[in-house]
């Protein structure tokens, strides 16, 4: 039977950083069987024609970083993400309580921690609203749970309750817990005692945030966070033909058990790959160094403004190596939490000691986020040819930095911080990612913020100019990079003959548009592999 020819004409073809642009492409089945001056004579033979309009083809995008079972499983809660004010989420909690009653616990997230002062949140705020069950609410960091009196009780949560080890309690001042949870040991203290989502629920949500992904040009993501149960859910979403999107796992690592988790990693990685699904392969491991910034948990190397606290490392430095090394010998990539420059250095040597230990491979390891980097640490990554992936939205000056940020770091490190343009010309491959659901997933209006470093009211000065993109580096950040995270840079990221043709239609050119205009260019048409998926 012969493949179905799909011709793209009447626009600009961007073929990929670079390389010239073309005006014709002609995709056959899966993949790209011709462009430009070749595409034109097989326009007759092709089964559709897609009109561009005078719009923009290009390779489709990819999401280096992203939780997309969390942000499909945050719709079946309270609406939460863009709430200006804690009693806007109240209220929105109230409502979303008083409609399920039959729901045992109101669970929910993405508010904005910068809605209260230094990010704390009282128990007796929710109670106004719902007092009757427990409310256990993640922070859109997902690093801090906001909780009523109820979920404190069924916690067991009281002024005697110690700090664990990883996470902290925050206290009124009379020392009982005023309702705010902060990083992994303390969020489940609470989140252990509530009920687990159904394999329908995480099928129901992978598919909605497919949906969501493709909405906006992207065909591959890096699902950053999977725990146990949540491998039941993808593996039942693509038995049931409701994945959307090209999606890797990275199975995260428990610091306190990890070696009791590398027969799972193995077996998870097994299944996966004895599954044969083209949309899911499962081959990395994550890692959290450490916190956030905005917690006052990301891990530094000099305290925090007017304090003697330097955050918080998840990992001993030799711990975190001895788990690379071992995750690295199964042939596992690492994707590294690291946001502090403490947690970034001692990524980097974990990183270095795999390469010390294991030998020479391509094995392509990942520090996310990387927020504050150490100006001596730069060029390392070049050198240990570590990938580094950026969240590109958020490198501007928002309520998170004015409130949160800035005041913890100072000058001196907020000046260090998302530094693209340095990675970038270090030789540094770049990839760039979303974080969503804790921040949006639209790559349009990150590279708008990438080009600009403005808000997108655009009435601040443009912060830290020496560190932005231009318009081709970030989308090569968000195309040939990702594919490069992907270990599949030799047959997606680019339009070319015999890519796979993932790509999508925008209605303007990210290169010929006022730069923050770019967030409002509208996406046309995404195709996977030929088809078309929006």
């Amino acid at each position: 039977m012969a493949l179905r020819r799909t011709g793209f004409v009447g626009g600009t073809v961007w073929t990929g950083r670079g390389e010239p642009d073309a005006d014709v492409v002609v995709v056959e089945g899966p993949l790209v069987l011709a462009v430009g001056h070749a595409a034109h004579a097989l326009l007759p033979t092709c089964d559709d024609v897609v009109d561009l309009a005078g719009g923009f083809l290009m390779p489709a995008f990819g999401d280096g970083h992203a939780h997309p079972m969390f942000a499909g499983l945050e719709e079946q809660g309270p609406v939460l993400a863009g709430l200006t004010t804690v009693e806007a989420v109240v209220a929105s909690v109230g409502r979303w309580a008083q409609a399920h009653p039959e729901a045992t616990w109101v669970l929910g997230a993405g508010y904005d921690p910068a809605i209260s002062r230094d990010g704390e949140f009282d128990a007796r705020w929710l109670d106004r609203a719902v007092a009757d069950r427990p409310v256990a609410l993640r922070a859109s960091d997902y690093h801090t749970v906001w909780c009523n009196s109820a979920a404190l009780r069924a916690a067991g949560i009281d002024a005697t309750t110690p700090d664990p080890r990883l996470g902290q309690v925050v206290r009124r001042p009379d020392g009982s817990p005023l309702g705010t949870l902060r990083e992994w040991h303390a969020v489940d203290l609470v989140l252990a005692h509530a009920p687990a989502w159904s394999v329908a629920d995480q099928v129901a949500a992978l598919r909605r945030a497919g949906e969501r992904l493709a909405g906006v040009g992207i065909t591959w993501v890096q699902d950053a966070w999977v725990d146990p149960p949540m491998v039941d859910g993808y593996l039942a979403a693509a038995r049931a033909g409701a994945l959307r999107v090209r999606t890797n796992l990275a199975l995260r690592a428990d610091p306190d058990r990890w070696r009791d988790q590398l027969p799972w990693f193995e077996s998870v990685r097994a299944d996966v790959t004895a599954l044969d699904h083209p949309l899911l392969t499962a081959g990395t491991v994550k890692i959290f160094a450490d916190g956030v910034v905005e917690a006052g948990t990301a891990a530094m190397l000099e305290p925090y403004v007017g304090t003697t606290d330097r955050g918080m490392a998840v990992w001993a430095a030799d711990e975190l190596a001895a788990a690379a090394v071992a995750l690295d010998a199964l042939g596992l990539q690492l994707h590294v939490h690291a946001i502090g420059d403490a947690a970034v250095r001692h990524a980097l040597d974990a990183v270095e000691a795999c390469r010390r230990v294991n030998g020479a491979r391509d094995r392509r390891p990942v520090l996310t986020h990387v927020q504050v980097v150490h100006p001596d640490d730069l060029r390392r990554f070049a050198e240990l040819d570590v990938i580094a992936n950026v969240e590109l939205l958020w490198a501007q000056s928002d309520p998170s930095q004015t409130v949160l940020t800035r005041p913890r770091l100072g000058p001196r490190r907020s000046a260090q911080q998302y530094p693209y343009a340095s990675l970038v010309r270090a030789g540094v491959h770049v990839s760039a990612g979303s974080d969503w659901p804790v921040t949006p997933h639209d790559p349009l209006e990150a590279i708008r913020v990438a080009v600009t470093r403005r808000t997108a009211e655009g009435t601040d000065d443009t912060w830290l100019p020496q560190e932005c993109l231009d318009v081709e580096e970030a989308l090569h950040a968000y195309t040939a990079e990702v594919a490069h995270q992907a270990f599949a840079d030799d047959r997606r990221g680019r339009v070319r003959v015999g890519a796979v043709a993932d790509l999508v239609r925008l209605d303007a050119d990210p290169r010929h548009v006022e730069p923050m205009a770019i967030g409002g260019i509208t996406v046309r048409g995404t195709w996977l592999a030929g088809t078309r998926v929006a």
